[in-house]
C-alpha cells in the first residue's frame, strides 16, 4: 500500500507533540481484520513506518451470523433489528460491496434479492435463469394471441393475494400483515419506473366466493343435467347426496371433536397469526403440531382403527400446522393485480435486463478451497464431460430443491443436504379455456366471480375470473385446479385428453352453451413435469419444516438458499420475498455491513410486522 486512501481498516489517529520523539511503534492487529497485509503508519500523507505482512487467519474473521441472532423458528428479524450497528471505514465497505454476487433462478426470490443489493450499494450481482423469460411461477397467460390489454388470460401460477380478515368474535377486521410486502414490492416498483402505464403494477379486487359457481353435489345433477351451484345446495341440502357412512359414527365424532381441541385453533390464534406469522409458526412449534400429522395422531395418540382414520383425515403426511391457510383463506378481502400477475416481473425487467442471462441451466456449484470463492457451472451441449463455468464471490440460489437435487454440488452439511435432496413438492395442473364471450356471467343465475369445485375427478376447483366483469370481451376461465395425487395422473394425459376432460366437466357444470362458446384455444400447466420448477410448491412432510429451517440459516461453501421452500409458509408469492429478506440480510452480514442488514430489515420487515 502505497497511499493511505488504499487502506482497509483504519487502527486510529493520535498527535505527537513537535518535541517529542518517539523510537518505536507498537503494531496492534484489529480484532475485525480480514485480509492479511501489513500495518502502516502515515504523518500526513507521508509514510513513515511499515509492519512485517501479518497473515490472517479465517479464526480472526468475526463475523456476525444470522444464524447466530435470528430466530430460526420465529420472528428472525429481530435479533437482526437490534444488532449492534458497526461504523466500518470507507475502503472496508468499498471492498465488501464489489463482492460479485450470483444470483440463480429469475422468480420472484431472485428478482428481490437483486433489488435489495442494489439498494444498498452492491451492484455487481447477475442473474442467471434456465428459460427464456423471468417470473419463475408466476406464469400469466395471454390466450389466443393476446395482449395484456386484451384482458382473455388467466393465472397458471399464483393469482391472489390475501388482504384482511373479519373476525365475527369481535366484529373487527384486521389486515394480514405479512402479505403487505407483496403490495410494498408493488408501490416500490412503481416509483422506480416512474408510474409508467406500461410497467404498472395495479393492484385490483379479486372475488375468491360467489354464491352461484357450481359446487361439488357428491354426484346429484339437476333435471337438466348441470351441476348444482354452491346457493342451491345451501339453501337444499337434498342436492348434495350422502358420502359415505362411517362404521361408528359416534367414535367418528369423538375423534374429531378432539382433533380439534388439540389444533385448539381459536379466534385470538387466528388474530395473533394475522398480525404476526412468524410467533404464529413458532407457537405452533411449542404446541407440538410439528410433531403429528392429523393421520399419526388419530392413529397413536387417540388409537383409531386404521379405517377410521382414513374415514376422518385421509392418509396425508403433513404436519399439522395449517393456521397461516385457515386465516389467509378466512380473508373477508383479496387483490389480484391489473391484467395479471406478470406485472411483477414486467416491472422488473427494466432494472435486471443488463445483469441477467436466460435461456442458462445451472447443474453444479464448486467451491474453490484456495480462493473461497464458488462457480456455476452449466453445459450447452448436455453430453459434454466438461461444463462452462463463471467465479462469483458468492451464490444466492433461488432455485426449488426439486431441481437443485439433480445438481453437482459441494459437500454441504448433513441437514443442509438432506433438505435439499427430501424436501417434498406438492403437484398441481391448471387448464385455462378460452370462450367467445363471458357466458357464464349471463347465465340464470348469472356467476360473477369466485372459485367453485364439482364432483369430477381431476377438475378440482373453477375460477371466475374477477376482472372486466360484464364485458363485451371473449372470457377465459380457470377451468380445472387440481392439486395432489390426482395432478400426477392429469400430467401423464396428452394435452387433446387432458383439455376433453375439462371441456366435459364445463358442459355439465353450465350447460351446452360451453359447447358452443368454446374456441379450442386453452392454456395446461402441469407443474410436476415443468422442465424449471419439477413440482407446484414445497410441501414439507412430517418434520421436514422445524428440522430443515435452520440449516437455512448457515452459509456453507459460499452458497445462500432462498426461495419459499425456505420460508415458514409456502405456496405465496409472500414466502419468496421473505426468503430474499433473509437471504440477502445473511449475505450482507456475512460480509460485516451489519447496517446495511438492519437497513433491509427496517424497510422490508419494521414497516409491517413489529419488531
Amino acid at each position: 500500500m502505497t497511499e493511505e486512501s488504499s487502506r482497509h481498516h483504519e487502527v486510529g489517529t493520535t498527535y505527537i507533540h513537535r518535541d517529542a520523539r518517539p523510537e518505536r511503534f507498537v503494531w496492534i492487529v484489529p480484532e475485525d481484520a480480514v485480509h492479511s497485509g501489513c500495518l502502516h503508519a502515515y504523518s500526513n500523507t507521508a509514510l513513515i513506518g511499515r509492519s512485517e505482512p501479518i497473515s490472517m487467519r479465517q479464526s480472526k474473521r468475526k463475523r456476525e451470523d444470522i444464524s447466530q441472532v435470528a430466530d430460526t423458528s420465529g420472528p428472525w428479524f429481530d435479533g437482526v433489528a437490534y444488532m449492534q450497528s458497526k461504523q466500518n471505514n470507507a475502503s472496508f465497505v468499498a471492498v465488501a460491496k464489489s463482492k460479485k454476487i450470483g444470483i440463480v433462478g429469475g422468480g420472484m426470490a431472485g428478482l428481490l434479492t437483486s433489488l435489495l443489493l442494489d439498494s444498498v450499494g452492491i451492484k455487481d450481482w447477475h442473474i442467471i435463469e434456465s428459460s427464456h423469460r423471468i417470473g419463475g411461477r408466476i406464469r400469466t397467460k395471454y390466450l389466443a394471441n393476446t395482449t395484456p390489454d386484451d384482458y382473455q388470460y388467466q393465472e397458471m401460477g399464483p393469482m391472489r393475494f390475501p388482504l384482511r380478515v373479519k373476525y365475527a368474535d369481535t366484529n373487527e377486521t384486521l389486515d394480514i400483515q405479512d402479505h403487505k410486502m407483496v403490495f410494498q414490492l408493488g408501490d416500490v416498483l412503481n416509483e422506480m419506473n416512474g408510474n409508467d402505464p406500461a410497467l404498472a403494477v395495479k393492484f385490483i379486487p379479486w372475488i375468491q366466493s360467489s354464491p352461484n359457481v357450481p359446487a361439488n353435489s357428491n354426484g346429484y345433477r339437476l333435471p337438466n343435467g348441470r351441476i348444482p351451484s354452491a346457493a342451491m345446495i345451501r339453501a337444499n341440502s337434498s342436492l348434495r347426496l350422502p358420502g359415505p357412512e362411517p362404521s361408528d359414527p359416534e367414535a367418528v365424532e369423538i375423534a374429531e371433536e378432539a382433533l380439534e381441541n388439540f389444533y385448539d385453533n381459536t379466534p385470538e390464534r387466528l388474530r395473533n397469526a394475522s398480525q404476526n406469522v412468524y410467533k404464529a409458526h413458532k407457537e405452533a412449534i411449542e404446541r407440538g403440531l410439528f410433531n403429528w400429522s392429523e393421520a399419526n395422531y388419530l392413529r397413536y395418540a387417540l388409537n383409531l382403527t386404521a379405517d377410521m382414520v382414513d374415514f376422518i383425515a385421509g392418509s396425508g403426511n403433513s404436519a399439522m400446522w395449517d393456521l397461516y391457510d385457515l386465516n389467509y383463506f378466512a380473508a373477508s378481502e383479496w387483490r389480484t393485480i391489473d391484467k395479471g400477475l406478470e406485472s411483477l416481473p414486467r416491472a422488473f425487467l427494466p432494472h435486471v435486463r443488463d445483469r441477467l442471462t436466460l435461456g442458462r441451466a445451472i447443474d453444479g456449484v464448486v467451491y474453490n478451497n484456495k480462493t473461497g470463492k464458488v462457480s456455476l457451472t452449466w453445459r450447452k451441449d448436455p453430453f459434454a464431460m466438461e461444463p462452462e463455468s463463471e467465479e462469483f464471490d458468492y451464490a444466492v440460489v433461488a432455485v426449488p430443491f426439486s431441481k437443485v437435487r439433480l445438481w453437482k454440488l459441494p459437500k454441504y452439511s448433513s441437514l443442509l443436504d438432506r433438505a435439499i435432496k427430501t424436501m417434498n413438492y406438492a403437484q398441481s395442473c391448471k387448464v385455462a379455456l378460452h370462450y367467445k364471450t363471458r357466458f357464464w356471467e349471463k347465465l340464470s343465475p348469472p356467476i360473477i366471480g369466485g372459485c367453485g369445485s364439482v364432483d369430477i375427478y381431476g377438475i378440482g376447483s373453477v375460477c371466475y375470473p374477477a376482472y372486466e366483469v360484464n364485458s363485451s370481451r371473449p372470457g377465459v376461465l380457470l377451468a380445472s385446479y387440481s392439486s395432489g395425487t390426482s395432478a400426477r395422473s392429469l400430467a401423464a394425459l396428452s394435452d387433446a385428453d387432458h383439455v376433453g376432460l375439462v371441456q366435459r366437466a364445463m358442459i355439465e357444470a353450465h350447460g351446452d352453451i360451453a359447447a358452443e362458446q368454446f374456441t379450442g384455444a386453452y392454456d395446461r400447466q402441469c407443474w410436476e413435469v415443468d422442465e424449471h420448477q419439477a413440482g407446484a410448491w414445497a410441501s414439507p412432510t412430517l418434520g421436514q419444516q422445524d428440522l430443515y429451517l435452520p440449516a437455512y440459516y448457515k452459509t456453507e461453501f459460499k452458497s445462500i438458499f432462498i426461495g419459499e421452500h425456505t420460508s415458514y409458509t409456502h405456496a405465496w408469492i409472500f414466502s419468496a420475498l421473505d426468503s430474499a429478506v433473509r437471504g440477502t440480510t445473511q449475505l450482507l452480514l456475512d460480509l460485516g455491513l451489519v447496517d446495511e442488514a438492519k437497513q433491509v430489515v427496517e424497510t422490508w420487515m419494521g414497516r409491517w410486522i413489529h419488531l
